[in-house]
């Protein structure tokens, strides 16, 4: 972009709750300076969900929710609106559902013509909302596919979905996958400790750990059921969300009581994934999930569920073990193998470290600019 002013994007995310959307929507707007001028916009997440924050990166507070209220997302367009002619944007990057339909809907009320772009991190189309309510998602998205110049999908699976569903053209798609720092995860080298004292284990005390939103999608409940099988085997539940206290209440019941840990959301995740013995995903879908990318990079073996994204980050038998969403039982079968053969989980740890290099966070960064040089005409 030498020789032009620094290119003026909006970037509109629903909010900025745990997870890898929140992470490059900060770590993007961080880090496409100078070169690009970005107004980040978010709504406020609830309590529960935890909120992510960049000390060098400011946020503009718009009334974006996620459930469907027709009067705060007249409101949150009107924000919006005013935002893209306030700050003269030239490209409008939309990052979640809401955030891609209010930000987009805005930018066709403006009166000059503005390159648009929506990232599907996911999608919300199988397994979060009833079928009458996902019918309407996707008429909605294959509405707004249309009025935008760019969809980016975080992987080819997530891209062939929403193709599938008649959103968007091939052309209009561009793959760009996650992309994080990860060098602080790349230096774990055996174990830290520090979740282990915190949790009042030893080392030798066998620990799986899960990352994320305790939410329906992730399907903790399989996961609590496969641990009943296991004997001694404890479980750190890094996270917090809706079913919090519902996941409690099934532990107790199961007789877990003593075995699972809920330790709410942990700040440092490479120390916490140094002391796991593998790390366990049991989602009924995914788009690209940050914990098993993180996982990877700290060497840590990998169980998952077969669903989504998550063979772009996982190669089922050389980095992880893959099973059927679903089924405790294979689940659980997964996680004691793995556990009981020390030579399979380095290897499967370390191979994990390869297979997750692509997700760095200088590729995301070039990407991004490619793409937004492209939409302005420019070569880069």
């Amino acid at each position: 972009m030498t020789g032009r002013e620094p290119v003026r994007v909006l970037r509109l995310i629903t909010r900025l709750n745990i997870g890898g959307p929140a992470r490059q929507a900060l770590s993007l707007t961080r880090e496409l300076r100078p070169d690009h001028v970005t107004v980040l916009a978010a709504g406020t997440p609830r309590a529960d969900e935890g909120e992510l924050a960049d000390p060098e990166v400011g946020v503009t507070r718009v009334p974006l929710v996620r459930p469907l209220r027709p009067v705060s997302d007249a409101r949150a367009l009107v924000a919006v609106r005013h935002l893209l002619r306030a700050n003269r944007t030239e490209i409008l990057h939309t990052h979640m559902a809401k955030a891609g339909t209010v930000g987009r809907l805005a930018a066709a009320s403006v009166a000059r013509r503005l390159p648009t772009v929506h990232t599907f991190h996911g999608h919300v189309l199988d397994g979060y909302f009833s079928p009458a309510v996902q019918r309407a998602f996707v008429a909605a998205e294959r509405s707004l596919a249309a009025r935008t110049d760019v969809l980016v999908a975080v992987s080819p699976h997530v891209r062939d979905d929403l193709l599938e569903l008649g959103i968007g053209r091939p052309e209009q798609f561009r793959v760009i996958p996650l992309g994080f720092d990860l060098a602080v995860h790349r230096k774990v080298r055996g174990s830290s400790g520090i979740l282990r004292a915190h949790l009042g284990l030893s080392d030798d005390v066998p620990l799986a750990g899960v990352v994320g939103r305790l939410v329906p999608i992730k399907d903790h409940a399989t996961l609590l059921q496969a641990l009943a099988g296991l004997s001694e085997v404890h479980l750190a539940v890094l996270g917090d969300g809706e079913l919090r206290a519902e996941l409690e209440e099934l532990s107790r019941s199961l007789g877990l009581g003593e075995r699972v840990h809920f330790a709410g959301w942990w700040t440092d995740i490479p120390g916490a994934m140094a002391d796991l013995d593998v790390v366990v995903l049991s989602s009924r879908n995914e788009g690209t999930p940050v914990s098993l990318i993180e996982a990877g990079a700290c060497g840590r073996p990998v169980v998952a569920t077969d669903v989504g994204g998550v063979r772009s980050v996982v190669q089922d038998g050389r980095s992880g073990l893959l099973v059927p969403s679903g089924e405790p039982r294979a689940l659980g079968e997964a996680i004691g193998r793995v556990l009981g053969d020390p030579a399979l989980a380095n290897q499967l740890g370390e191979a994990g470290r390869t297979v997750t290099e692509p997700f760095s966070l200088d590729r995301l960064v070039g990407d991004i600019r490619g793409l937004y040089a492209e939409l302005l005409g420019g070569s880069g």
